[in-house]
């Protein structure tokens, strides 16, 4: 075991700031089978309360010091039967706390196909380069003639092949190439070029035309934005790493790097030329491509991180949206030509009934539309009108107006609904399993029903990146995506709970413990055997095991059952606490429950014994005082400015309230009721430095914003959260000298960049198409955002 091995726990408890031991543990319960959600919940006196978060870093890190383990054997078995493998060596090999460490003192050993290094020590070369590189006074051609045999032709090819030698040994050496990865990365600048003759074709990138900005300060949406240019072929990549060099007789800093390295002084000895050839020669053939490659890897996977950071950020705070709550509700998805689709579910979210209605132009059959709406309302006492937000969404959320004002007594309230990925949900598979008789249409407008009622067990149903309130989700690593949106879903479901009773497959599937195949037998013994009236009930079904049972109980709710203590987050495991409780009590269960006055008088430690610590039991005290309760804020809504329905209807200096839709690195959009969000670029967001939007607001949040600019032709709005921040003309209220948002400026040398723009890949269901790509006041970071389509 090397050294490392034994210090992984050790490692990541300095990471994550805990304990060793409580690593030990937390690994421990991993690798018997355990999820996050069960640990974080249920586990606190094994892991010493460690959280969620602390847990999903803790796994994330585990994998790769596992895999950093995996490979460093590997490598040592490698070496060995190459019989270099050296004291020092190994010894390096163990303390290689980094993947790329230890490729670097693996690659001289490294099993590769013939080089010009390894041709020239074959034809005797070798001793030519020790000499020439032990003592620079020798004359290189003289030293040279005596190595011209059959093999090699001349002096020439002689001193060729030496150079080679060292080129290799050079370009090798792990010490240097730490010390040329450590300059590149503090001082390389990243410079963007527009191929000859993609002007036009490219036009959505031409921010990066002429782009150099220091690679370390790169924002992870400008860095995607450059690499997306690069792979539609539009912008070349380069890495600068003598920023500033106006002619080629300056030095470069990497070869003085590499000189020093390796204790060589020129000053004008015989073979001081011929060196520097040597040294060149090393960071221009050998080095200098490979580490550009590497770093501009190591950017595109920063910024990719960052983008599912951003997105999964994103998805926690959509998914954990405040529920509506089961009342019967009215969905309306709008349209022009095609009318709007009217779906109606009850309290339980099941589906009632559907119409079609054709209240907007061309048919404008308002009137007979009002009496509609107003039947199904009556016909199924219903609560709730969800108005979808897509096209004709404020047309519609008018009609609904005029309902609820024409009949009061129906106390009907309205509420606008955000559509994204609706259509995924309606034409998927599971959606057609549900409802095999239904319009995809009507499909729709049931999960934008839904999706009011309890966001999170609608949305569930939907793939995490089809939501789309990410920036760039489309160009990141899509498994590493889908890791991390899962891991989000997992741990907001587990989070809320899930009812037994009336949990659709998709939601039970995401709790801990459970999969799509468990989930589709829980469903298929509740259709069979009718409602769960207990936990233990859980056994009976096929293949849920002791395990699964373990994992999965404490988060499923069984409301109205035998055991009042099913319908809490109490796991069955710690029902004697519970027991013991009542039986020192001398009350009955029901009495407890909610009853805060008796609980406050509890003294956990009482009750706390071997299996059971105090964490556990002032976890059940809590629940039982607030029994299934959700940790998701109240219920609230955006009220939408009546008379502002369109891009046209914005004025300057308009104050409005909306919801925000998605964060970015670069700001935050907001939808206003336009159809069309509008941005909050970070420098607009409030009169105090921030580096990040999310610190400031979340997917969800109601803000009040105020109109700076609107460009109609391109469809985007500049919007601002600070009431006096001032617009004026086209350039809103920038302030002098300060890139607008979207704006970008070249810089060269050491002028800082400046630019903040960049582009958002969301799948906003509004009607949100962009036809220019160009630049402009608004820049690039609506360029993107707004192209995709409603459905």
């Amino acid at each position: 075991m090397s050294v490392v091995s034994q210090t992984i726990p050790q490692l990541i408890a300095e990471e994550i700031l805990a304990r060793t031991e409580q690593v030990i543990a937390a690994i421990t319960l991993l690798d018997e089978g355990s999820t996050v959600p069960f640990i974080a919940r249920y586990r606190k006196e094994v892991t010493g309360g460690l959280d969620d978060t602390q847990l999903r870093n803790l796994e994330t890190r585990l994998i790769y010091l596992r895999e950093l383990e995996d490979r460093r054997q590997v490598i040592l078995k490698s070496i060995k039967e190459q019989e270099k493998l050296t004291p020092e060596l190994e010894k390096a090999i163990l303390s290689a706390d980094n993947k790329t460490r230890l490729e670097d003192l693996y690659l001289p050993y490294k099993p590769k196909r013939r080089t010009k290094g390894e041709i020239a020590k074959e034809q005797g070369l070798e001793p030519l380069a020790d000499a020439l590189y032990a003592d620079a006074n020798l004359d290189p051609e003289q030293q040279a003639q005596a190595f011209v045999t059959g093999d090699v032709a001349d002096t020439k090819a002689a001193l060729d092949g030496a150079k080679y030698i060292l080129m290799e040994r050079f370009s090798e050496d792990a010490e240097l190439l730490t010390k040329v990865r450590r300059y590149l990365k503090q001082n390389a600048y990243l410079e963007a070029k527009v191929i000859a003759g993609k002007e036009n074709e490219g036009a959505k990138f031409q921010d990066y035309f002429d782009h150099s900005e220091l690679a370390i300060k790169t924002p992870s949406h400008r860095a995607l934005a450059m690499l997306r240019g690069r792979n539609e072929g539009i912008l070349q990549l380069v890495l600068n790493a003598d920023p500033g060099q106006e002619t080629p007789i300056r030095e470069s800093q990497v070869e003085n790097i590499i000189a020093t390295h390796f204790g060589l002084n020129f000053n004008q000895k015989a073979g001081d030329k011929w060196m520097k050839s040597v040294v060149q020669w090393t960071w221009k053939i050998k080095v200098s491509m490979s580490m550009e490659n590497e770093l501009l890897s190591e950017i595109r996977e920063n910024a990719e991180q960052e983008a599912i950071r951003v997105f999964a950020k994103n998805l926690n705070d959509l998914l954990m949206a405040a529920p509506a709550g089961a009342k019967a509700t009215l969905a309306i998805d709008p349209g022009f030509r095609t009318g709007c689709k009217i779906a109606v579910v009850d309290h339980t979210g099941k589906f009632l009934d559907n119409a079609t209605i054709y209240p907007h132009e061309p048919q404008n059959h308002w009137d007979k539309s009002m009496r509609t709406i107003e039947l199904l309302a009556r016909t199924h006492k219903v609560e709730l009108i969800a108005i979808g937000n897509g096209t004709a969404s404020r047309e519609s959320d008018k009609l609904a107006a005029e309902v609820i004002k024409a009949c009061p007594e129906l106390k009907l309230s309205k509420v606008m609904v955000s559509e994204a990925g609706a259509s995924i949900y309606s034409a998927s598979e599971f959606a057609s399993k549900e409802f095999p008789d239904l319009d995809v249409s009507i499909r729709g407008a049931v999960s934008i029903a839904r999706r009011l009622q309890d966001p999170l067990a609608e949305l569930v149903k939907i793939e995490p990146k089809s939501i789309g309130v990410g920036q760039y989700q489309h160009d990141v690593s899509q498994s590493s995506l889908s890791k991390s949106l899962d891991a989000v879903v997992e741990d907001c479901v587990n989070a809320v709970g899930v009812d037994l009773n009336m949990a659709s497959i998709p939601l039970l599937s995401r709790v801990s413990g459970l999969n799509k195949t468990l989930a589709n037998n829980i469903v298929k013994f509740r259709d069979e055997n009718g409602s769960f009236k207990n936990r233990k009930d859980l056994k009976n079904v096929e293949r849920l095991g002791p395990k699964a049972f373990e994992q999965c109980a404490g988060f499923l709710k069984i409301a109205n059952g035998d055991n009042p203590l099913d319908s809490s987050s109490v796991h069955p495991e710690a029902y004697p606490v519970v027991t013991e409780i009542i039986k020192q009590s001398g009350v009955a269960v029901n009495d407890v429950i909610s009853n805060s006055e008796f609980l406050s008088k509890i003294n956990a430690n009482d009750y706390t014994n071997d299996k059971f610590g105090l964490p556990t039991v002032e976890d059940i005290i809590k629940e039982l005082d607030k029994p299934g309760r959700d940790p998701r804020p109240e219920f609230k809504t955006a009220t939408f400015k009546d008379g502002v329905e369109a891009l046209k209807d914005l004025k300057e200096n308009m104050i409005l309230e909306g919801v925000i839709t998605n964060v970015t690195n670069f700001g935050a959009f907001v939808d206003v009721g336009v159809h069309q969000d509008g941005l909050v670029h970070i420098s607009s967001m409030t009169d105090k430095f921030i580096s990040d939007p999310s610190e400031i607001v979340k997917a969800g949040d109601i803000v009040k914003v105020k109109v700076m600019e609107v460009d109609i032709p391109r469809k985007r709005i500049s919007l601002s959260m600070r009431m006096d921040e001032q617009a004026s003309g086209k350039t809103g209220g920038a302030k002098p000298g300060a890139a607008r948002p979207g704006q970008s400026r070249s810089v060269k040398g050491d002028q800082k960049p400046r630019s903040n723009n960049g582009s958002n890949n969301t799948n906003r269901s509004s009607n949100n198409s962009s036809n220019s790509l160009g630049g402009g006041a608004m820049g690039n970071a609506f360029a993107d955002a707004f192209k995709n389509a409603k459905k």
